[in-house]
């Protein structure tokens, strides 16, 4: 034997121990870990209870209590409590097991999610003011809110409505929330849902024009305000409500307005009835006399100051210059944020959108990534929710990336865009005008007031110091500008609101109380216009016509036009052509194919006129099943087209409503479209020009001198044509043209058409020879 050569077999021996011990020390080790990571889980769980109760608290809701083991079980009746004691909830990653609060919605455990959401909502500044605001709600029928954009009235107060109807007994009645423009509706509903966490269309919900996302168990819904008028003309007393908040009250917006007179008379009536009004503005004088001085909660924002830049010189193109800053903002790398863009529509928007993108593009990689995003009325919902998506990140150089949302003045104060660091404020904004002695409304786009110009520069200052670029001068702004902007029931054809208030049974107009009364002569031409539709008899009472007309969401004519064409045997086709004309423009011209645009226009041209085309167009889009991509090939918008189809559905229930057949002329037939035709004329025989001898069309007993819009498929002229549409710009245009036949006029509206009281023109001396020719006619035949 070797000396010093240790054995093999006790080589192995000694190494299997020194295992042996390596092994129990890891197992002492991952025990002690254990022992360590259960006692930081136990902490944990311990702040993040005491982070929830806080919160839970301060929110009005129970605290959770401490479970006793991870195992336990809670009874069969706990599932009906507010809260429950035992159950577990295992959330996300980064969640610590925690009991839930029970949603009293849906007797469901709140989601992580929820807890996420309340901390938000608690940092907002209106909950400070809960406890005075429930204070007052409970002493008080009505009252005013004024809370600054971004404080949180609109979506936290309906739900402390909710709360407030919960806790009193009896039966429940809901809360609505109305808002001046369907894209809040949407975005605000949704956005509460989420808060309240339960699905969109079930306990929270919402109701625009055409569209209804809510159900039997909606106990919130927001709407604008048009609908909840609506829904008074078969509920007078809005029974089903227990609280209506009239939110975005300063916009005065002509459905606002009515039901601001109709609630008044409301709450006189039932005592539950509690009616609060909601203004982004300090101006709430007015409401609180109005609401026969009211009491008044002043809810201040969390603003930073905002910068504000005026241009030297006036700007001759302010969409040229809005684009001009848009990329100088985006290409100075000193300061971070989001631009905010205020626009007058959803064609300058789109225009807007192409050339920004296509400008930074053309900078090349060295400037950072733009997302651009429109904001109009009629985008679909999930579009509208891109304005609350994070900015592109910084590229590897340094280069920002922003988010850049070009909006319509909903922005304002109907949306809060955080993120917004840049405003850029043309000045301008599409506003109706309606002059009653020639019968024309008509959109413009007009200089804003300085109201509108204040909202627009505090978007600048939601989450840091901002600044506002004004692309107009101060002169303008402190001499030119009017202080508010003016009440839409002073400047509006008020034929829609005079069938409302007579479908509510509010027969004496000139009595009713209006924040600010119409002038008398728009609420006679309202009176004339239902008279002449036969909506309205020679003692201005409602006829059984025009109750059927006032369900429709319709213009008078459009609803007189639906109704009559059942008479026509044209009712399919006029639903087709009415749902084309209640959606934005359907046909779409890029600025780099303005020509392969106009020639696929021309495809779909009826000689006879803008409607036969658009119902042209609307069969087309069936016949190719609803095809996107034929949409692209023809320049067709095919949101519009499926928004066109939408509204037909719902414009078609209505009908069976009332048994109104669907009906068509055999397409074969000579008669199928002249019949289409007239059944136009019995809702637009007041809006018909006749063609002058110079060469010139003059509208039919106004005689405003006008010319066919450029837009329209006419490749002549026609002596006689029917227009949708009055244009005032540089020129009188007319919109959405058919030619027509003159006998018509007289045989469908004889009582517009009466001679004896018809203006000296071409048109009166042919309309004569036309009478005397049918009258001639008649008294052979006898």
């Amino acid at each position: 034997m070797v000396v010093g050569l240790e054995p093999k077999w006790k080589r192995k021996e000694r190494d299997r121990d020194r295992d042996r011990e390596d092994r129990s020390k890891d197992r002492d080790r991952e025990r002690d870990r254990g022992d360590r990571e259960r006692e930081r889980e136990k902490e944990k769980e311990k702040e993040l209870r005491a982070s929830t109760n806080a919160m839970l608290i301060s929110a009005g809701l129970p605290p959770l209590k401490a479970s006793h083991s991870a195992h336990s079980t809670h009874s069969a009746h706990s599932t009906h409590s507010t809260h429950s004691a035992h159950s577990t909830h295992t959330g996300h990653a980064g969640h610590t097991s925690l009991p839930q609060c029970i949603n009293p919605f849906t007797n469901l455990p709140h989601t992580p999610r929820y807890y996420d959401i309340l901390k938000k909502r608690l940092q907002l500044p209106v909950w400070e003011y809960k406890d005075r605001f429930t204070d007052i709600l409970v002493r008080h029928q009505s009252f005013v809110l004024v809370g600054e954009t971004g404080s949180g009235k609109t979506t936290q107060i309906p739900q402390w409505c909710v709360e407030y109807m919960r806790s009193l007994p009896g039966p429940k009645r809901g809360v609505a929330c109305t808002q001046p423009r369907r894209v809040a509706a949407m975005s605000v509903a949704q956005r509460v849902a989420d808060e309240m966490d339960v699905m969109l269309g079930q306990e929270v919900g919402y109701s625009i024009r055409f569209e209804d996302c809510s159900s039997a168990k909606t106990i919130l819904k927001y709407m604008t305000d048009g609908m909840l008028l609506r829904e008074a003309m078969n509920d007078p007393l809005l029974e089903r409500y227990g609280v209506i908040i009239l939110d975005e009250a300063h916009e005065r917006t002509l459905a606002t307005d009515i039901l601001m007179g109709v609630l008044k008379e409301v709450v006189r009536q039932r005592s539950d009835l509690k009616v609060i009004v909601m203004s982004a503005t300090l101006d709430a004088g007015k409401f609180q006399i109005y609401f026969d001085n009211c009491p008044l909660l002043t809810i201040p924002g969390r603003t930073h100051p905002v910068e504000i830049f005026y241009t030297p010189e006036p700007e001759r193109d302010y969409l040229e210059a809005a684009i001009r800053t848009v990329i100088q903002i985006h290409m100075c790398e000193e300061e971070e944020g989001d631009l905010l863009l205020f626009l007058t529509g959803q064609e300058e928007i789109d225009e807007a959108c192409k050339r920004i993108k296509r400008e930074v593009d053309d900078l090349g990689p060295e400037v950072g990534d733009i997302k651009i995003i429109p904001l109009y009325s009629t985008l679909p919902p999930q579009q509208q929710q891109r304005i609350f998506e994070p900015p592109p990140p910084k590229k590897q150089n340094g280069a920002i990336g922003r988010k850049v949302v070009v909006s319509t003045n909903i922005a304002e104060t109907s949306l809060t865009i955080d993120g917004v660091v840049f405003v850029i404020d043309p000045g301008f904004a599409k506003q109706k005008v309606y002059n009653p002695r020639i019968r024309v409304e008509s959109l413009l786009v007009t200089a804003i007031s300085k109201a509108s110009a204040q909202q627009r520069a505090g978007r600048a200052g939601r989450t840091r110091p901002g600044k506002c670029f004004r692309l107009y001068t101060e002169k303008a702004y402190k001499t030119e500008m009017q202080d508010n902007t003016y009440p839409e029931i002073l400047r509006s054809n008020l034929g829609s609101v005079v069938l409302q208030l007579k479908k509510l049974g509010i027969d004496d107009l000139v009595h009713f109380d209006f924040m600010d009364p119409p002038a008398p002569e728009t609420l006679m031409r309202a009176l004339e216009l239902l008279n002449y539709l036969a909506a309205l008899n020679d003692d201005g009472d409602l006829t059984e016509l025009g109750s059927m007309m006032a369900e429709f969401p319709l213009d008078p004519q459009l609803a007189k036009m639906v109704i009559a064409s059942c008479d026509y045997n044209c009712s399919n086709e006029v639903l087709s052509i009415t749902a084309m004309l209640s959606v934005p423009q359907c046909f779409v011209r890029p600025t780099e194919a303005k020509k392969a645009a106009d020639e696929a226009k021309m495809r779909f041209a009826h000689i006879d006129g803008d409607h036969l085309t658009l119902l042209n167009v609307y069969h087309a889009f069936k016949q190719n099943h609803e095809s996107v991509q034929w949409c692209y090939d023809n320049f067709i918008n095919y949101r519009s087209l499926m928004s066109a189809d939408n509204v037909r559905q719902q414009l078609s229930r209505i009908m069976d409503r009332f048994n109104l057949p669907r009906r068509s002329t055999d397409f074969t037939s000579r008669d199928y479209y002249i019949n289409i035709r007239k059944a136009l004329v019995t809702g637009y025989f007041m809006q018909v020009a006749h063609l002058e001898r110079t060469g010139h069309y003059l509208t039919v007993k106004d005689n405003q001198v006008v010319q066919l819009h450029p837009s329209t498929v006419l490749d002549h002229k026609p002596e006689w044509v029917l227009y949708n549409e009055f244009v005032l710009t540089t020129k009188n245009y007319i919109r959405t043209c058919t030619d027509i036949k003159p006998e018509w006029l007289v045989k469908i509206a004889p009582q517009y058409y009466d001679m004896s009281n018809f203006p000296q023109c071409e048109a009166k001396r042919q309309l004569d020879r036309i009478i005397a020719k049918l009258q001639s006619k008649e008294y052979s035949q006898y």
